[in-house]
């Protein structure tokens, strides 16, 4: 590390070529390691959304993108649950998934290096782990009924807001609202646990390869909506990515023109920017140094 170089940075437009790119490597960094977890311990995952696109379109990162999803089959990311902190170097990469004890905020699983501090605006006044993460999305299997499939997708929404225990950032405007009034009546914690961890039930009770559909519960409503065939996931085919082989779905098209439409098109200029929020990062030190100094400042 250039020890001239700024380490602190307080929003995303402060981050020159040099800070972004360093950025970018860290989650890298995460990806690397995940990969190796999951080769080691025959686990399935693929690259998702916009680091699936930067895989085919760029062979890296979105130039303007900073993080990194990928998507699990349900079965291989309950065993990842399991399995993490018994064969992670834990002192380095933790997983972080929402539980009675923990609520990280967040509906998906992530894997972060908490060796560095990431705080993002809406996570500022929350006492949780604040370094870079890579977010670990669960695919699940969907009903053929349709009425069964409206039900799992309600189930998901219940999910969502009582899991993240706070107003939803990529829902419309009418889900906002109504989202707001019940979290104004439902405010025990207790309470909103058991409402959520329940919808987690009713949502993941089809079985990933059993059906002819898979859905990503766990997301935008774009994505949630949308049903993929499941054959286009059974099989994975490798792509390079940053100078690494990493996997994405075979039916990579299928998804995402489904989701994205023309994917390889790159978006107007004035929508080639970081949409991140940020509030404080440094790559090089934790974030329990600046505990009551950048986050739970009250």
């Amino acid at each position: 590390m250039d020890l001239n170089k700024k380490k602190e940075f307080f929003s995303m437009n402060e981050l020159d070529d040099y800070a972004f790119r360093e950025l970018q490597l860290k989650c890298l960094d995460i990806l690397v390691y995940f990969k190796k977890i999951c080769d080691e311990n025959k686990l399935t995952f693929y690259l998702a959304g916009g680091t699936a696109i930067g895989a085919l379109r760029h062979k890296g990162f979105i130039p303007w993108d900073e993080d990194i999803d990928v998507f699990m089959p349900r079965p291989d990311y309950e065993k990842l649950t399991k399995l993490w902190d018994r064969v992670a170097d834990t002192d380095k990469y933790i997983f972080c998934r929402s539980s009675k004890d923990v609520n990280f905020h967040h509906g998906a699983a992530s894997i972060m290096d908490i060796t560095t501090t990431f705080i993002e605006e809406r996570n500022k006044n929350t006492d949780i782990p604040q370094g870079i993460v890579m977010d670990v999305i669960p695919l699940d299997g969907c009903p053929d009924n349709w009425f069964a499939r409206k039900l799992q997708f309600l189930y998901a929404l219940v999910f969502s807001l009582f899991n993240n225990q706070r107003l939803p950032e990529n829902k419309s405007k009418m889900i906002y609202n109504i989202s707001k009034y019940i979290l104004k009546v439902i405010r025990g914690k207790k309470t909103r646990d058991i409402i959520w961890m329940y919808a987690e039930k009713k949502m993941t009770k089809y079985d990933f390869y059993s059906n002819h559909d898979i859905s990503e519960l766990i997301g935008q409503i774009i994505g949630m909506k949308a049903k993929h065939p499941v054959e286009d996931f059974i099989q994975t085919v490798d792509v390079e990515f940053e100078g690494h082989l990493m996997p994405i779905m075979k039916g990579y098209d299928a998804y995402l023109t489904s989701v994205f439409g023309n994917y390889m098109e790159l978006p107007p200029k004035e929508h080639r920017f970081p949409k991140t929020n940020l509030v404080y990062m440094n790559l090089y030190t934790s974030y329990k140094e600046f505990k009551g100094i950048y986050y739970c400042t009250d």
